[in-house]
């Protein structure tokens, strides 16, 4: 099932199942379920919204061997957060403060929470996901270095596109991942490579906090990100999946 939150005509945002070129309407939840009606669109007739709408947003650094550099890998996943705030869908606009120095792109496969979870075993804790979709954590390096915590860094409006729909049903070890700016290919990994399956971070996260249904958690990027430039798009496709699609501006040039 590929499950997306969309709106129409500028009507309140709702759920919708992708049925070929056509979203049906669906009432439901990410815990309960959902079920269509009547109501279809034609797909390019509406506007596809971040598909989920979470409590929290966790992220994972250095999940890749590949993006650690010289540093060893770290003993446990190496979460963070970034502020619901910071969420963005497909085609939306991220905006890069000119204060920030450098600023890269991230790929990441994206875990969408849809059962809740607290103290879950590793070989479970795949039954609390709903499914997966496309992410870019969007990272300014200097603040990300000088700073004592990341909130800017890593949590500024527009810093966490996500898109452009959910998909249930799809083995997390298995998926593919290219990263393409301007049509150049500049990440590319397939998930299999990860330090820390989505099983472990699911279960390591829910040892001390409470995952809700609508969650989401960034799984990490491989290689070395590219720097992000006003004027580009930046495409994350995953295998399975699609694309999230998103351009670049200065922020004081794109709101």
């Amino acid at each position: 099932m590929k499950l997306c939150r969309f709106t129409v005509q500028d009507r309140a945002p709702r759920y919708g199942i992708i049925e070929g070129d056509e979203v049906a309407a669906a009432v439901g939840d990410l815990a309960a379920g959902f079920t269509t009606t009547s109501e279809r669109y034609a797909l390019a007739a509406v506007r596809l919204l971040a598909p989920a709408t979470p409590s929290k947003v966790i992220a994972v650094g250095l999940n890749y061997l590949s993006h650690l550099g010289d540093q060893p890998p770290l003993r446990d996943p190496g979460l963070f957060f970034k502020p619901p705030s910071a969420t963005v869908g497909p085609d939306e606009t991220i905006l890069l403060p000119r204060d920030a120095g450098r600023v890269d792109y991230e790929g990441e496969l994206v875990a969408v929470i849809g059962r809740t979870a607290r103290d879950v075993p590793e070989e479970s804790a795949l039954d609390h996901v709903f499914g997966f979709t496309c992410g870019n954590d969007i990272s300014a390096r200097e603040w990300q270095k000088n700073d004592l915590q990341w909130w800017r860094a890593k949590g500024t409006d527009t810093f966490g596109p996500m898109g452009p729909w959910i998909v249930t049903g799809l083995d997390p070890r298995s998926l593919e991942l290219w990263v393409r700016v301007n049509g150049e290919l500049v990440q590319h990994t397939t998930t299999d490579l990860m330090i820390n399956s989505v099983a472990r971070i699911v279960a390591f996260a829910a040892r001390r906090m409470t995952l809700l249904p609508g969650d989401v958690i960034y799984t990490g990027t491989p290689g070395e990100p590219r720097q992000a430039h006003p004027g580009e798009t930046c495409e994350v496709e995953i295998s399975g999946i699609g694309v999230l699609h998103n351009n670049t501006a200065w922020e004081d040039e794109g709101e």
